[in-house]
């Protein structure tokens, strides 16, 4: 069968909608890791889990980095994503500082959502995040703090020792630093207190993604360019943009979202490119009135009602 990039699955509020893929980075600073020990590291991979359930994603698969972690999600649109992202780095920002006193840690660090628009963004999305491994000096299979031993698994957690949903309230809160209610969660733990992927993740998602051939998986991992997805996936859109740029990106989403020439947007479908526009590129409200063809004060009051926000994180 085919490979369905946009699919239908249970969210975890329980509703069966339509889903898109995205892929989420979080980024650190030089001067600050996101993770410094075994505990931060299970927390980033926690803070994952836990913001999808939150924000009613799925997630597919994820990494957790000293300096950076990636995800790739299914969710019912952008801001659903967006919102994902923004919790995951809240939770382990918070969790940081608790645990080293230290005020606005991840204030300056930075994240990045990007709607997975094609068949081989997706694969090449879903490679890349695994191959990050590499980066620790670690084999891609060897790497603790991945999903990846949760891929082709047919859906065995081999290390699980318990099923989260039979703790008790305080042992779940004590173990994931949340007061969020994970009594419903399918998830089950390893001896470690991690959470088994192949219990979390929608890894059926993936094995479509590739066929269900686990050494078609395996080739995209060692052949999927680095460099290239870095760009695609995490600083496109970091860097400001000429109107060159921008207006050549706004021309391939016009092609592949409606279907028409840039020139030929209705204004409602204008008004939807705005939002992706302004979370995920380092853009202005002048640059995208430019590029749009749209009046400033237009351009400000759709992102305003949108409750969009600036890289510095203010409100419009």
């Amino acid at each position: 069968m085919a490979f369905q990039r946009i699919v239908t699955r249970k969210l975890p509020n329980g509703k069966v909608s339509k889903v898109y893929p995205f892929h989420i980075s979080l980024e650190g600073m030089e001067s600050v890791l996101l993770c410094r020990d075994d505990e931060d590291y299970d927390h980033l991979e926690k803070s994952f889990y836990i913001s999808a359930i939150k924000t009613n994603c799925l997630v597919v698969m994820e990494i957790a980095m000293s300096n950076h972690g990636h995800t790739s999600v299914l969710a019912e649109n952008f801001d659903s994503a967006f919102a994902m992202a923004q919790s995951a780095k809240k939770r382990h920002s918070q969790f940081l500082s608790w645990k080293y006193n230290e005020k606005s840690t991840l204030a300056r660090s930075d994240i990045s959502v990007k709607y997975l628009d094609s068949d081989w963004y997706v694969r090449n999305a879903l490679a890349y995040i695994p191959r990050n491994a590499i980066d620790a000096g670690s084999k891609v299979e060897d790497y603790r703090w991945s999903s990846y031993r949760g891929m082709f698994s047919a859906g065995r957690s081999p290390g699980a020792v318990r099923a989260v949903a039979n703790m008790g309230r305080r042992e779940r809160e004590a173990l994931f630093h949340t007061h969020e209610d994970l009594s419903r969660v399918p998830w089950l733990v390893n001896s470690d207190g991690g959470v088994e992927p192949a219990s979390a993740c929608d890894f059926a998602y993936l094995e479509s993604a590739f066929s269900g051939d686990q050494a078609f998986f395996l080739r995209k991992i060692g052949e999927v360019n680095m460099a290239e997805m870095q760009q695609m996936l995490v600083t496109s859109g970091r860097n400001r943009q000429t109107d060159t740029e921008l207006l050549a990106v706004i021309k391939r989403l016009s092609d592949k979202w409606y279907h028409v020439y840039v020139m030929d947007l209705t204004p409602e479908q204008k008004a939807g490119l705005l939002t992706y526009l302004y979370r995920s590129y380092h853009t202005s409200i002048p640059q995208l009135a430019r590029c749009l063809g749209m009046p400033r004060n237009i351009v400000a009051g759709l992102l305003t009602s949108s409750g969009a926000r600036t890289p510095q994180g203010r409100s419009v």
